[in-house]
């Protein structure tokens, strides 16, 4: 993402846990060359449904580590979410959380 922010500016991030029963997992979106912040930050505002804030405090974690947990919950919750951000072009997976 195209930036001219700085990483220390900003603070990390609670990202809401959305649990039911069963399986944790989480939803990660990585950074790339091609997507801006602000359409980052549209993209999550829209489909993970997080403030303004939170989402571009997301985008900025996502540019400055490569990658960010947008939203973590079960893999009902979070496919659709995975698939609507792939549609709107950000590289975007889901992973299981394994929990002892």
């Amino acid at each position: 993402m195209n930036a001219g922010i700085k990483f220390d500016e900003f603070e990390e991030v609670l990202v809401e846990d959305e649990v039911t029963s069963g399986e944790r997992s989480q939803l990660i979106v990585y950074n790339d060359d091609y997507n801006t912040f602000d359409w980052v930050i549209q993209c999550l505002m829209e489909v993970c449904d997080h403030s303004h804030e939170q989402s571009e405090q997301l985008s900025i974690l996502v540019h400055f580590k490569g990658k960010a947990t947008v939203k973590t919950g079960g893999m009902s919750i979070l496919k659709p979410m995975k698939d609507a951000l792939v549609e709107r072009g950000l590289s975007a997976v889901i992973e299981s959380l394994v929990e002892d």
